[in-house]
């Protein structure tokens, strides 16, 4: 992709989801996700009503009246964005893959950030960790991170969300919201490691598929090929044991996700590529 075309797409999908984040997620991610704590800011005479545990009794004692500490929110927060590049994620059978599905969505979750003043850092990751941008603030940092999920090209097409999370926690040492986007078809258990992750930050799982991972069609004999593994297999898809076989692999992968994000204190949200991930999303913050 030459640079023209690609400052091109950096573009269009700026203008696509900041105008959701201006317009929708801005207010939603405010009040979803609180500050650190609650930071001094001022003593003020104690009036009727006031939580006598707030008094200053030095200023108390020098005035020869009650003062009461004033608290506010800290409001700045960092997001880190922790994104799938795997082979699978090349997977799509309508308008849209599922990785553009997903550059859609960190996008959108960045620019409802940066309104908020917060920082934004980025992990993509396969079966290992392939680019890591430290936390900024700042449009262009958003844009930075946006040309990157558009453009880099991972060096496996492999997934271990274990090694992601193992990576997350070793470098995010203060409490981070994460959001965790993948389509979780993994043979690689990450539950002990997202339950050490989830004691620290706030996780959420996002979801991304496509409507035809959930069950395969009957198409006589095809040829399929492992978009991670690359191996080409010859699966007569006539077979009704074929088809549940791989119908419970399916749900099994999926209730592993759910079960496992939500046993560890975790978000998830569920976004299918062709029901666009507005309401998802939108619903999710109003939801907590």
């Amino acid at each position: 992709m030459d640079t023209k075309e690609l400052l091109k797409k950096v573009r269009k999908i700026e203008i696509k989801t900041r105008r959701l984040s201006d317009h929708i997620f801005g207010g939603e991610y405010h009040s979803t996700f609180k500050g650190r704590g609650m930071t001094f800011s001022e003593v003020r005479q104690y009036q009727f009503g006031d939580d006598v545990r707030n008094i200053d009794w030095n200023v108390t004692a020098r005035y020869n009246e009650p003062y009461i500490k004033v608290f506010e929110e800290e409001r700045e927060l960092t997001m880190m964005l922790m994104v799938d590049i795997s082979g699978s994620e090349l997977f799509g059978t309508d308008e849209q893959f599922k990785n553009e599905i997903v550059t859609e969505i960190s996008a959108t979750l960045a620019f409802s950030a940066t309104q908020n003043n917060d920082k934004i850092g980025l992990i993509l990751f396969s079966d290992a960790i392939e680019l890591y941008i430290p936390p900024k603030k700042g449009r262009s940092h958003v844009l930075r991170i946006i040309r990157e999920l558009i453009e880099f090209k991972p060096k496996s097409k492999l997934t271990d969300i274990s090694e992601a999370l193992k990576f997350l926690s070793n470098v995010m040492k203060k409490k981070t919201i994460v959001f965790l986007l993948s389509d979780f078809i993994t043979e690689d258990d990450y539950k002990q490691n997202l339950k050490i992750a989830a004691g620290r930050h706030d996780i959420t799982g996002i979801r991304v598929y496509d409507k035809r991972e959930e069950e395969i069609p009957n198409l006589g004999m095809v040829q399929m090929q492992d978009e991670e593994s690359g191996e080409l297999v010859l699966v007569n898809t006539a077979s009704k044991q074929v088809r549940t076989n791989y119908s419970k692999y399916y749900n099994e992968k999926v209730g592993f996700f759910k079960e496992t994000f939500t046993k560890s204190g975790a978000g998830t949200i569920d976004c299918r590529v062709d029901e666009g991930y507005v309401k998802k999303l939108l619903g999710y913050f109003k939801r907590r």
